[in-house]
C-alpha cells in the first residue's frame, strides 16, 4: 500500500470535522507526528491511552485518531515520568502520529451522536438536539424516531444490544412500561442537555455521565425518561463512522476500529 502523507489524511479529517467548530476550551488537531510522515494504517479509538498505543504498535499503525484529547488542559512537560508523557515518548519513538477530533466531531453532520442514534435503533432523518444558529443540521445531540412504539424497557434492551458492552451497563430512570417512540441521544456527558431534551418533547433521552440529583429532580418534574449508557460506550460507535468517512475520502490508507475497551471503569458488581 502506497499510503498518504499525514498532511493529506488530516485534510480529509478536518473536512469532516472542522476544527473551527470545536469548543473554545477544547484541544483538537495534531498532538504529535511529522506532517510529512507516510501514513498507511490508521487506528481509531476513543481514548489516547497506553493500551491503545500497544494495539497500534502490534498492528503497525502510523496514525491514531482518538475522540478524547491527550492534554485537554494543557501541559508544560511531556517527560516520561507520567502516563501521558510516556505515551508521547512511545508514539514518537515508533513514528506513530496522534490526532484528536473531539467536540468538533460531536457537532459534525454526521458526528458522534448520529452514530449513537443509529446504534440504538433510531431511523429516518435525525436533527440536532441543540442546533447551531447558523447551521440547523449541525449541533449537539440528535433527535429521531424508533421504527415502532415500544416500552422504555424494550428500548433499553435494544440500546444495550446495539452498544458495546461496558462494565457499568445501562441505567434507566423512569417507568419501564412507559411507551416511547421519539428519542434524543447525545454521546458522552449529557447533563447540560437535560433542559433541552425536556423542551424537545422527546419520550426518552439517552446519554452518559448523569448525576443523581439532576436525574432525581428531572424525573420528579415529569421530564422524559433517562438512560445513562456510559461515556465510552456512547462514543465508541462514532469510530466506525469516522473510519468509513476517511476510507471513502480517496486517501490510500487502511483503517481499523480499536477493539480495546478503554472505559475508565473496570468491572461492575
Amino acid at each position: 500500500m502506497a499510503g498518504a502523507t499525514l498532511t493529506d489524511v488530516i485534510k480529509k479529517l478536518e473536512a469532516a470535522y472542522p476544527p473551527a467548530r470545536a469548543e473554545s476550551w477544547d484541544a483538537v488537531g495534531l498532538v504529535c507526528g511529522d506532517p510529512a510522515l507516510t501514513v498507511r494504517r490508521v487506528l481509531f479509538a476513543v481514548d489516547p491511552v497506553a493500551a491503545v498505543a500497544d494495539e497500534a504498535l502490534d498492528w503497525g499503525a502510523d496514525l491514531i485518531v482518538t475522540h478524547h484529547p491527550l492534554y485537554l488542559r494543557g501541559t508544560t512537560s511531556v517527560a516520561a515520568t507520567t502516563p501521558k508523557g510516556r505515551l508521547v515518548h512511545t508514539l514518537i519513538k515508533n513514528d506513530i502520529a496522534l490526532y484528536t477530533a473531539h467536540t468538533n466531531a460531536d457537532v459534525a453532520n454526521p458526528g458522534v451522536s448520529d452514530a449513537l442514534a443509529r446504534a440504538v435503533g433510531l431511523v429516518g432523518d435525525l436533527v440536532p438536539l441543540r442546533p447551531f444558529d447558523d447551521d440547523p443540521w449541525r449541533g449537539l445531540g440528535r433527535v429521531g424516531d424508533l421504527p415502532r412504539r415500544m416500552t422504555l424497557g424494550e428500548f433499553a434492551e435494544q440500546a444495550a444490544a446495539g452498544l458495546p458492552r461496558a462494565p457499568g451497563g445501562l441505567r434507566v430512570a423512569g417507568d419501564l412500561s412507559r411507551p416511547v417512540s421519539r428519542v434524543a441521544v447525545s454521546g458522552g456527558a449529557g447533563d447540560s442537555l437535560l433542559g433541552t431534551a425536556r423542551a424537545a418533547g422527546v419520550d426518552v433521552f439517552l446519554t452518559a455521565d448523569l448525576r443523581h440529583h439532576p436525574v432525581s429532580e428531572f424525573v420528579e418534574a415529569g421530564g422524559p425518561a433517562l438512560i445513562d449508557a456510559g461515556h465510552w460506550a456512547t462514543e465508541w460507535p462514532w469510530l466506525d463512522s469516522a473510519a468509513s468517512i476517511l476510507a471513502s475520502s480517496g486517501v490510500n490508507v487502511e483503517t481499523r476500529v480499536s477493539a480495546t475497551v478503554t472505559d475508565a471503569w473496570t468491572r461492575g458488581y
